[in-house]
């Protein structure tokens, strides 16, 4: 028996459902920013997310009587979000890097005690917007958006060992990256 789950956005979603376009422009005004993050994440593109923010609303406009309730509308919606999301990055012809292809990394030396590596969040963003779209993807969806490593190969269509390795590489890389533009403080 699935358990309905109390939606705080309710009654936007039973107006949308009867096609009301005030609750659908409320609708779109309490989700597209956070699903505008998540499609950006995932695409590392501006206009792919943009894109892909309009799709996944349309989406969901013509298919919101098939929400039941058993999540959030919010993870309902997210949801929609990162499928449209790996489209368009699969229609960029971007593929994960098979286990076989992947050339290892160095491995990064320890910092020493008086080393101090300074970081911020744009140099991150920065840094994780550089990897490749194999490694971001996986990195977004189990870092940022919280998914596990099954969920994770179940929406890629990968082995779970794969999910965990792409993400253990993207780990490294990243390091990588934020050590190539590193400040040290002397």
């Amino acid at each position: 028996m699935e358990t309905k789950y109390h939606n705080i956005h309710q009654d936007v979603v039973d107006r949308c459902k009867q096609g009301d376009r005030p609750a659908q422009n409320e609708f779109y005004k309490l989700y597209s920013k956070a699903m505008y993050n998540i499609a950006y994440r995932i695409t590392n593109n501006e206009l792919d997310a943009e894109d892909v923010l309009q799709e996944s609303f349309v989406n969901a406009f013509k298919n919101i009587n098939s929400y039941r309730g058993t999540a959030s509308i919010g993870a309902w919606l997210k949801r929609i979000v990162i499928n449209n999301s790996l489209t368009a990055v699969k229609k960029r012809k971007a593929a994960l890097v098979p286990i076989e292809d992947y050339g290892e990394y160095a491995d990064l030396p320890d910092s020493d005690d008086d080393e101090v590596l300074y970081l911020n969040v744009d140099r991150i963003r920065n840094a994780v917007q550089r990897l490749p779209d194999g490694y971001r993807v996986v990195f977004s969806l189990y870092l940022m958006e919280g998914y596990d490593h099954k969920e994770i190969a179940s929406i890629l269509k990968i082995s779970e060992s794969t999910s965990k390795s792409q993400y253990n590489r993207s780990k490294k890389k990243l390091k990588q990256i934020l050590r190539e533009e590193v400040f040290y403080d002397e």
